[in-house]
């Protein structure tokens, strides 16, 4: 197994709106940074995820979702009425990719970007490090412990 993190504005789709869904399922779309499309394309079925809620007050990991279905082109590049949309991605060439997530639990605790930063655990992990704002990002199984004993 392996652990990631995914980071979505709450106010555009947040760990609530997960759980709202159908069988607490949802693919996530709209991911166009290459290097972010590359990991979701290594996710694997089961894989665990912190889901991250970016441009919060405060940001920090507020859940758990797992991977329910790997890599598949990102339907929403297609539909020009979609924000999404890039019209060099085309169903027979696919530039982009999502996956589907499961909502495993809420966490009682927000763990916030602050507390994430302080932890001196954590000084490797990409999402402390001052620039970067990838919304998909690796996680190691030591990192993804120590962040489950700061809930």
């Amino acid at each position: 197994m392996h652990y990631w993190l995914m980071k979505s504005e709450p106010d555009v789709f947040g760990i609530d709106d997960l759980a709202a869904r159908p069988g607490q399922t949802e693919h996530w779309d709209g991911v166009r940074n290459y290097q972010a499309r590359n990991f979701m394309r290594e996710m694997k079925t089961g894989d665990r995820v912190f889901f991250y809620h970016s441009n919060a007050q405060p940001p920090g990991i507020v859940g758990i979702v797992e991977v329910a279905r790997e890599a598949y082109p990102d339907f929403t590049a297609w539909e020009p009425e979609s924000k999404y949309f890039d019209p060099k991605s085309t169903p027979d060439n696919p530039r982009w990719f999502m996956v589907d997530v499961r909502f495993v639990r809420k966490f009682e605790h927000i763990v916030t970007l602050d507390e994430l930063r302080a932890n001196p655990k954590l000084t490797d992990m990409p999402l402390v490090r001052r620039g970067n704002r990838l919304s998909v990002m690796p996680v190691t199984a030591e990192q993804w412990q120590w962040i489950l004993k700061m809930e």
